[in-house]
């Protein structure tokens, strides 16, 4: 048995999370990823990017004070290996490489950007261990600020994966295209209809979120009339309501609204009854890949 200390940063385009994890292994197989501290910075990179292309200096500062703090705390927590990864608010954003840049200068982290396809693919990694193998063809849906990542899976293999530049905040800014909505109904159509039974499986702090206001039990799946009841609850109450009365933090009350309509649409297209939620997201990805490059290095 083998104890290994990694370090995930996921800059989203809605939070920046900071993920520091113990990953125990038997015989270089993963056998748990134990979350020893996650921290969450509402930073909104994607509230420039999608509404002007460029991130503003200020919240590019947010962005290396962020990194500054995660660099001083990785050998507290006895980081071995650490990655930071940046989606679409960096990706689409004129300035993203500048920013970067100043981010290696300034913090000494180095952040790589990551595309739609690998977003996906790594999201997928972060919870196909999860015990959903009796299920022979899922769909993992990744709702982010930005964009929504969905990867087919039907007898253990990737049969197709895409991103879609459908994000929360994006749809809170007004800036989904119309062709990008039809673009993701075709590719269900195309690669999801000919499948009789498929489960979903929803990955991020969306869908986290809403499986913790069903009321469900771990490891129970959500099925889409409670999430269409659940979502008639959370839309009819105002943006304070939602924080006090359903104890959202503030940066999860607004978005969480264009969450539901994405997720169900997908669901509804589909044609799935039910999603469950095993908690992970790209943060548990990225601990899985450096997994699995110690194990390489073991190996060589």
């Amino acid at each position: 048995m083998k104890l290994y200390r990694f370090a995930a940063v996921d800059i989203g385009s809605n939070a920046v999370r900071l993920f520091f994890a113990l990953v125990v292994s038997d015989n270089n197989r993963l056998v748990k990823i134990k979350k020893l501290s996650l921290l969450r910075i509402p930073i909104r990179l994607g509230e420039d990017t999608f509404l002007r292309k460029r991130i503003s200096n200020k919240k590019a500062d947010g962005l290396v004070k962020a990194m500054r703090a995660f660099k001083d705390l990785c050998p507290e927590y006895g980081v071995q290996a650490y990655e930071a990864c940046a989606t679409s608010a960096i990706r689409d954003a004129v300035n993203g490489q500048e920013i970067i840049n100043r981010v290696k200068k300034e913090a000494g982290i180095k952040i790589t950007i990551i595309d739609g396809k690998v977003e996906a693919k790594m999201i997928f990694n972060s919870s196909k261990d999860k015990k959903l193998s009796k299920y022979n063809t899922c769909l993992y849906i990744d709702v982010g600020g930005g964009s929504t990542e969905l990867t087919l899976l039907s007898g253990k293999k990737i049969i197709a994966s895409r991103s879609f530049d459908i994000g929360t905040i994006r749809l809170l800014q007004n800036k989904v295209l119309a062709t990008e909505w039809i673009a993701l109904k075709e590719w269900i159509k195309k690669n999801c209809t000919r499948y009789k039974s498929i489960a979903a499986i929803g990955t991020g702090g969306n869908i986290n979120t809403l499986f913790k206001l069903s009321d469900k039990k771990e490891g129970e799946a959500i099925s889409f009339s409670t999430l269409e009841k659940l979502s008639a609850r959370i839309n009819a109450m105002s943006y304070q309501e939602r924080i006090l009365k359903l104890d959202m933090a503030p940066d999860r009350a607004d978005v969480i609204v264009p969450a539901e309509k994405i997720f169900l649409s997908i669901m509804k297209w589909a044609r799935v009854d039910e999603i469950y939620v095993p908690k992970t997201g790209l943060a548990d990805g990225i601990i899985y890949k450096l997994f699995e490059e110690q194990k390489r290095k073991i190996k060589v």
